[in-house]
């Protein structure tokens, strides 16, 4: 095709600049972020971190207590949190835990509060009303980290991931296919790609133990 019809191989050049461009724009941001975040994870161990722990407390009133504790009782399986106590925690301990599934047992009520770069938890004592909460702050690297590994990220994040790695299967084929393309002009395309995959095989047989 290349040789008996130039205008057939002008419009594939064409179309593959196109998407090639294209799926490099929507991979730009997350190549950034995913190749940083690459280093800083390898390196964690030479990356000094402070975790920051804050933890509040309070009490429930009597008659919300007194309906949770109705409900501890016949509760089996873990389920969100009611929209009063929400309330009660958002306003008393500035505690927003949306509708992650919480422990419920006759004593207590337990939420984990696991997060990317962080940690919390939620307890709430039903026999006195005590409400215990407590939030781990790691830092904005481990933060970073933790998206590089869709680690407590959510459905919206890991959606993202997903369509952030074909975006980059569509930037590196159609990279491929152009280098194909100009391969006769460049007596180093093949070599170079040959070294690129044959440099961590490598590493990888002989070197990862």
């Amino acid at each position: 095709m290349a040789s008996s019809d130039p205008r057939a191989r002008a419009a594939w050049l064409r179309t593959l600049h196109l998407w090639h461009w294209i799926s490099s724009a929507l991979c730009l941001a997350g190549l950034l972020l995913f190749a940083l975040t690459g280093i800083t994870l390898n390196h964690a161990a030479q990356i000094p971190a402070t975790p920051a722990t804050v933890t509040r407390s309070d009490a429930l009133p009597e008659a919300l207590r007194d309906e949770l504790a109705g409900r501890a009782a016949a509760q089996v399986d873990p389920a969100p949190l009611p929209p009063e106590l929400r309330r009660f925690l958002r306003l008393r301990l500035d505690a927003r835990v949306g509708l992650r599934e919480a422990e419920w047992s006759p004593e207590e009520i337990y939420l984990s509060l696991p997060r990317p770069g962080g940690d919390g938890w939620l307890s709430v004592d039903l026999s006195t009303g005590a409400v215990e909460y407590e939030t781990t702050d790691r830092g904005w690297i481990a933060y970073a980290n933790d998206l590089h590994k869709g680690r407590n990220t959510g459905p919206a994040w890991r959606w993202f991931i997903d369509v952030f790695a074909l975006a980059c299967l569509v930037f590196a084929l159609t990279g491929l296919w152009l280098l194909a393309l100009h391969a006769r002009q460049r007596g180093l395309t093949w070599p170079m790609v040959g070294l690129g995959g044959l440099i961590p095989l490598l590493i990888a047989l002989l070197l990862v133990h």
